[in-house]
C-alpha cells in the first residue's frame, strides 16, 4: 500500500513493523516520518506512542541520530502528563530509550556537557523511582567519563555497573560484552578484552547488531598481540556483517583502519568508496570523526607510498585525488575534535585523534584472501644493486671509485654464481658509472651488454643487438669463448622473435667454434655447454609451433639426439663449477620427451636427476622448474607423498628470486596436491598466498580468482563460512564463462549458498542457487540443475518465501522425474504439501492431492522394480511408508484444535482417526521394509500412540509405546545410540501421559 493512501490505525501499526524490518538509512526514516503524519490525523493515543516509540528506533539506528531527541522529549512529556495512557511494552520502551538520549548526548558537540549530565542525572532518579537497577545508569555515566577523558571517574563507573544487579533495562549480554572489552582494550588490556568478546565471537551472545561491532573492536587488540590469522579472518566476517548497516560507520572505519596498517591500502580505499555518504552524514559528529581520522591515516599511507596522485571516490561521490582527501579528511577531523574539545573543556579528543591519524603500520603484509586491485608499488632500489651497495663499504653515496669497483665485485661475483639478481647487479654497475662519467674498460662493457640481453623486460629483438654487440666486445677483450656463447645466444633470440629455421641455423657457427675452442683449451666446459643449450633450446621451441604430428616427432627427435649429444659433453666435466646447471637443463629436456611420450614413470625419474643436479651445482633456484615438473607427474601418477615433497621444495627455492606470478603458480601447485591429501588448513593457507601474490602480478580475473575459488571452498569446508563467504563474494566479479567456464561459477554460486545456508541467510542462499540453477539449465546433463533447484526450493522454504518455494519444487520435481529419480520426486511433492497448508497458500485439499500424488509415484516405481534387488525395493517401501506417515502428520496438524470437550462438531476426531490410521499403515510398510528402517518404524509408531491417546484410546497408546520399548530394550543392554535414547524417553513420556489422565 502507498504511504500517500490514508490507512486505519491496525493498517498503521502493520506499517510500522513492516518499516521496522527494512535497512537502515534515510528511506527507513523517511517512510516513519510520513506514516507518523497519518497517525497523527487518527489521534489514537497509543498509536502516537508507538509511532513516536518508532521515529526513536529508526532515528538511532542511522546516520541521523540527532533527530531522535526530539520525539524522546514529546514521548517524556506524554509519560510525565498521562502514565496511564503507556502500556508496559511502551513503558519498557520509554525507561530503556533514556540510554541511548543521556549518555548518546555526547556523540553531538553543540549539546552542552552540563545538559548532558543533568539528562544522566535525571535518568538515575527516574530510574530509581521506577525501582530498575542502576546497572544502565553506571554504564552510561562511564561512557560520559570516557568520552571527556575522565578515566578515574570512568573506572569507578565501570566498577560501579559491574557490581549492579543485572534487570531489563540492562542492555543485551552481547552489547554490555562488548563495552566492557573495548574498555579493557583501552585500558591496555588487550588479551583480557578478547576473553571478555569470545562469547560474542563465538555466537553465545548475539543480537542485531552484535558480533558485527566486536569484530571490528577486535581487529586492533589482535594484531598488537600478534595474532594475524585472527584478525584477517574476524576482518572477513565483520565487514561482511557491517557494510549494509547505515548505524556502523565507526565500525566501518575500523576496518578501514585493519586495512591501512597491514598492508591492505587498496582494500582500504574499496571500503571507503562503497558509501560516499558516510563522509557527509553529519547526524552523528562522533561516527564521522572516526571515520575521516582512519581516511587520513589510510591516505597518508597511500601518498606516502607514492600514490598522492591516486583517484578515488570521496566527499560529493565526486573524484578526489588520494593526496586531496588526505587533506580534507585531516582538517575536518581536527575541526570535529575541537568542537568536542571546546565543549568538553580539555584536549582529549584532539590528542586522541591526532595519535589514530599519525598510527604506523602493524604489518607490510597480511593477505586477505579477497578482491582487491592492490595499487602499483611505489618504486625500490633493486636488490642486488643495494647489496653491492652494502659490499662496497660506503654508505655516503659519494659516488667515489671504491662504490664502482665494489658493484663491479659483487656484480661478478653473482654472475659467477648464476645468481638470478645478477642482471640487477650489472645495471647497478651500468647506472653508477654512467653517473660518474667512467669510461668502463671493453670486457666491462660487453658483460654489461649481455646481462642487460638477459634481462626478463628485454624484448628479442633488442636482444639479439645486445648480444651480438657483447659478442664483439668480449672478441676485442682476448674472450673468444664468451664471445662464441653470447652469439648462440644471439641465436635463440632470433627464435624468440619467431624465426626458429633461422635460429637454428644461426646457432651452428657458434656452437661449432665452442667445442673448437675446448678442444684447443680455451673454453671452459660450462662456457661450451651454454652454447650447446642454446641449441636445444631452439629445437625445444620448434616443437611448439608445429601442428602435424610426424612433423613434431621428427622434432622431438631432434632435440632428444642433440640432448644426448650436450650430455654425452657435459656428464664427464660435471666436477667443473657450473656444468651442473648444463646438465640440468638437459635433463629436463629428456624429461619433457619422456612425458612426451607417454612414460610418466620416466619422466620423473629424469626430473628428479634434473633438480638433483641443478642441486649439486650449487643453483637451487634453477631446480624449482624440474621440482615443478616432477609434481605434475606425481600427482597423475598418484604418488601424492612425492608430488607434495616436490612442490614444496620448488616453493621454498623459488621464494627469493621468482616473481608475483611464478609465487602464485607454485602455490596453487601445492594447493592441489594439499587439498588431494585432505590438508585442507594447510591448502586454505596456500590458496591464501597464490592470490595474493596473483594480485601482485595483476592476474585478478586469472590465477588469482581461482586461488580465492579454492579458498572458499577449503573455509567452507573448515566450517569458517563467514569468511568463505566474503572470499566467495569477491570472485564472482571476476569470474565469466569465455574466461572461466560454467562449471566454476556454478560451484562458486552453490559454495556460496551452503554459506549463506551456514549464516542463517536462506534467502540470499536461495538467490545463489537459482543463479547457478538458470546457468545449469543448459548443461546436457541435468543432476546439477535438479539439485540447484530442489536447494533453492529449501532456502525459500525456511525463509517462508511459500510461492517462490512451490515454484522452485515444482522445477526440481520435474527434473527429478525425469531424470528418473523416484526418491528425490517424491520428497519435492511432500513438502510441496506442507507449503499448501501455510498460511495464505492452496490449503489441505491440495495438500491431499500432492501427498496422494507422492504415494502414487512410490506404487508405480515399486510395481515396475518387482524385478530388482531387494534394497531397491526396500528402500521404495520406506519411502511410501514415510509418505503415509506425513500425510497423517499433515492431516492432524492442520485441523483447528484436537479431539475433545471444544471440538463441537467432530472434524478434529474424523482428522485424527484418519491420521492414525495412515500411520499405522506406515508402520506396517515400513516393517515390510526391513530391520534398516526400525528407528523410521519407532517414530511412525509413537506418533500413532500419542495421536490414540488425543483420541481417548489409552490401550492402543500404550501398546504401542510398549512396542518400542521392547524393541531397543529387548535385548537387556539397553538403548544402543542417541536415537534409541530419544525415542525411548518419548515412549515413557507417553506411558506417563496416559497415566496420569
Amino acid at each position: 500500500m502507498s504511504l500517500d493512501t490514508p490507512m486505519d490505525a491496525e493498517a498503521l501499526r502493520q506499517a510500522l513493523c513492516d518499516n521496522d524490518r527494512e535497512p537502515e538509512g534515510p528511506a527507513r526514516n523517511a517512510r516513519a516520518e510520513r506514516l507518523f503524519a497519518q497517525i497523527e490525523q487518527l489521534g489514537d493515543t497509543s498509536l502516537v506512542i508507538d509511532g513516536l516509540d518508532h521515529l526513536m528506533q529508526v532515528y538511532n539506528y542511522s546516520s541521523e541520530a540527532d533527530k531522535m531527541f526530539v520525539p524522546f522529549a514529546r514521548l517524556l512529556r506524554m509519560w510525565d502528563d498521562r502514565p496511564e495512557d503507556f502500556d508496559r511494552r511502551q513503558v519498557h520502551s520509554l525507561f530503556w530509550m533514556f540510554k541511548w538520549v543521556s549518555s548518546g548526548m555526547v556523540d553531538q558537540p553543540h549539546i552542552p556537557l552540563a545538559s548532558i549530565e543533568k539528562w544522566q542525572a535525571e535518568m538515575e532518579h527516574r530510574y530509581r523511582l521506577a525501582g530498575h537497577s542502576e546497572r544502565a545508569v553506571r554504564q552510561g555515566e562511564m561512557r560520559i567519563a570516557r568520552h571527556v577523558g575522565d578515566l578515574e571517574r570512568a573506572q569507578r563507573a565501570y566498577d560501579a555497573w559491574q557490581a549492579a544487579d543485572r534487570d531489563d533495562k540492562s542492555d543485551c549480554h552481547a552489547c554490555e560484552l562488548r563495552t566492557q572489552g573495548s574498555w579493557q582494550a583501552q585500558r591496555d588490556d588487550d588479551e583480557g578484552a578478547l576473553v571478555t568478546w569470545r562469547p560474542v565471537l563465538d555466537g553465545e551472545f548475539t543480537c542485531a547488531h552484535e558480533p558485527h561491532a566486536v569484530l571490528a573492536a577486535s581487529l586492533l587488540p589482535l594484531l598488537r598481540l600478534g595474532r594475524a590469522e585472527e584478525a584477517r579472518a574476524n576482518h572477513l566476517r565483520g565487514y561482511r556483517l557491517a557494510r549494509s548497516k547505515e548505524s556502523m560507520r565507526s565500525a566501518v572505519a575500523r576496518h578501514v583502519e585493519f586495512c591501512a596498517l597491514t598492508g591492505n591500502e587498496a582494500r582500504g580505499l574499496e571500503i571507503l568508496a562503497e558509501r560516499p555518504s558516510y563522509f557527509t552524514d553529519t547526524g552523528e559528529p562522533s561516527s564521522l570523526l572516526s571515520y575521516l581520522e582512519v581516511t587520513a591515516l589510510l591516505t597518508d599511507r597511500l601518498t606516502a607510498l607514492g600514490h598522492g596522485d591516486m583517484s578515488l571516490t570521496g566527499p560529493g561521490g565526486r573524484a578526489w585525488t588520494v593526496r586531496e582527501l588526505a587533506v580534507h579528511a585531516r582538517a575536518e577531523a581536527r575541526a570535529i575534535a575541537a568542537r568536542f574539545d571546546a565543549r568538553n573543556g580539555n584536549t582529549y579528543f584532539s590528542e586522541q585523534s591526532a595519535e589514530r591519524m599519525d598510527r604506523t603500520p602493524l604489518l607490510d603484509r597480511l593477505p586477505l584472501g579477497v578482491r582487491s586491485v592492490r595499487p602499483v608499488p611505489a618504486p625500490r632500489e633493486a636488490p642486488a644493486a643495494a647489496a653491492g651497495t652494502a659490499r662496497s663499504g660506503s654508505g655516503s653515496g659519494s659516488g667515489s671509485g671504491e662504490d664502482l669497483a665494489g658493484l663491479l665485485a659483487e656484480a661478478r661475483r653473482l654472475s659467477e654464481a648464476q645468481h638470478p639478481h645478477a642482471t640487477d647487479a650489472w645495471a647497478a654497475v651500468a647506472e653508477a658509472a654512467g653517473r660518474e662519467g667512467t669510461e668502463l674498460p671493453v670486457l666491462e662493457r660487453a658483460e654489461i651488454d649481455e646481462h642487460r640481453a638477459m634481462a626478463p623486460a628485454t624484448p628479442p629483438a633488442e636482444a639479439i643487438g645486445l648480444f651480438t654487440s657483447a659478442a664483439g666486445l668480449y672478441e676485442s677483450a682476448g674472450e673468444p669463448a664468451r664471445a662464441a656463447t653470447a652469439l648462440a645466444r644471439a641465436a635463440y633470440c632470433v627464435s624468440l622473435d619467431g624465426r626458429p629455421a633461422e635460429a637454428l641455423e644461426a646457432v651452428q657457427e657458434p656452437c661449432d667454434r665452442a667445442l673448437a675452442l675446448h678442444a684447443e683449451g680455451r673454453s671452459t666446459a660450462r662456457l661450451t655447454g651454454r652454447a650447446l643449450l642454446c641449441r636445444a633450446r631452439i629445437l625445444n621451441d620448434m616443437i611448439g609451433g608445429m601442428q602435424v604430428q610426424e612433423a613434431v616427432e621428427a622434432a622431438v627427435a631432434s632435440l632428444e639426439e642433440a640432448v644426448h649429444a650436450l650430455l654425452g659433453f657435459a656428464e664427464p666435466e660435471q666436477a667443473e663449477p657450473g656444468v651442473g646447471v648444463v646438465i640440468g637443463e638437459a635433463l629436463g629436456y629428456l624429461g619433457d620427451i619422456t612425458a612426451f611420450r607417454g612414460d610418466a614413470p620416466g619422466a620423473a625419474e629424469l626430473y628428479t636427476r634434473a633438480a638433483d643436479a641443478y642441486i649439486r651445482a650449487g643453483r637451487p633456484w634453477f631446480a624449482v622448474e624440474p621440482e615443478s615438473q616432477l609434481a605434475g607427474v606425481s600427482r597423475h601418477l598418484g604418488d601424492l607423498e612425492t608430488a607434495e615433497r616436490a612442490s614444496r621444495s620448488a616453493l621454498e627455492h623459488a621464494a627469493p628470486f621468482a616473481g608475483p606470478g611464478g609465487r602464485a603458480r607454485l602455490h596453487l601447485q601445492l594447493v592441489e596436491t594439499l587439498a588431494d591429501t585432505g590438508k585442507l588448513d594447510e591448502a586454505a593457507d596456500h590458496a591464501l598466498e597464490a592470490a595474493h601474490w596473483a594480485d601482485e602480478a595483476g592476474e585478478g580475473a586469472g590465477n588469482s580468482a581461482y586461488a580465492r575459488h579454492r579458498l572458499g571452498g577449503f573455509l567452507l569446508q573448515l566450517g569458517r563460512a563467514a569468511e568463505a563467504a566474503a572470499v566467495l563474494e569477491s570472485v564472482l566479479p571476476d569470474l565469466s564463462a569465455q574466461d572461466h567456464g560454467d562449471g566454476m561459477i556454478v560451484q562458486t554460486l552453490w559454495w556460496l549458498g551452503d554459506c549463506c545456508t551456514a549464516l542463517g541467510e536462506p534467502r540470499e542462499a536461495a538467490e545463489h542457487w537459482l543463479k547457478a540453477a538458470d546457468i545449469a539449465r543448459g548443461w546436457p546433463e541435468q543432476r546439477d540443475h535438479a539439485m540447484l533447484a530442489n536447494l533453492a526450493g529449501q532456502a525459500l522454504f525456511r525463509a517462508q518465501l511459500n510461492p517462490q518455494a512451490e515454484l522452485a519444487y515444482q522445477r526440481a520435481g520435474d527434473l527429478w522425474r525425469d531424470l528418473g529419480d523416484v526418491h528425490a520426486l517424491v520428497r519435492t511433492l511432500r513438502v510441496r504439501a506442507w507449503i499448501a497448508v501455510r498460511e495464505g497458500q492452496a490449503g489441505i485439499d491440495a495438500a491431499r492431492e500432492l501427498m496422494t500424488a507422492a504415494a502414487t509415484e512410490c506404487e508405480s516405481a515399486l510395481a515396475a522394480s518387482a524385478d530388482a534387488d531387494a534394497g531397491a525395493c526396500a528402500a521404495l517401501r520406506a519411502e511410501l511408508a514415510d509418505t503415509y506417515r506425513q500425510t497423517g502428520d499433515l492431516i492432524a496438524s492442520s485441523c483447528d484444535g484436537e479431539p475433545g470437550d471444544d471440538d463441537t462438531d467432530g472434524s478434529a476426531r474424523v482428522a485424527y482417526e484418519e491420521a492414525v490410521a495412515l500411520v499405522l499403515r506406515a508402520v506396517t510398510v515400513f516393517e515390510e521394509a526391513g530391520e534398516q528402517f526400525t528407528d523410521l518404524r519407532t517414530g511412525a509408531q509413537l506418533m500413532a500412540s500419542w495421536l490414540h491417546a488425543s483420541l481417548g484410546d489409552a490401550a492402543a497408546a500404550v501398546a504401542l509405546a510398549r512396542e518400542v520399548l521392547a524393541t531397543y530394550e529387548g535385548s537387556g543392554d539397553g538403548p544402543a545410540d542417541e536415537t534409541a535414547e530419544s525415542r525411548c524417553a518419548e515412549a515413557r513420556a507417553v506411558l506417563t501421559e496416559v497415566a496420569g489422565g
